[in-house]
């Protein structure tokens, strides 16, 4: 349902998105340390760069 033809919506790209949702929802979470919080935002942004979101 207005799902461009020329570009369809993969597997992959659900997966991505989930896993960014995933690690900005781990980010978000209080008793994280800071190292762990470091961990996070370079995953989030290798994944970002993969999607084309950077």
């Amino acid at each position: 349902m207005g799902k461009n033809s020329a570009n369809p919506y993969t597997c992959n790209e659900y997966r991505e998105e989930m896993i960014l949702l995933g690690l900005r929802t781990r980010l978000a979470q209080k008793e994280i340390t800071s190292e762990e919080r470091d961990k996070i935002l370079a995953e989030i942004a290798e994944v970002e760069k993969k999607m084309g979101l950077d």
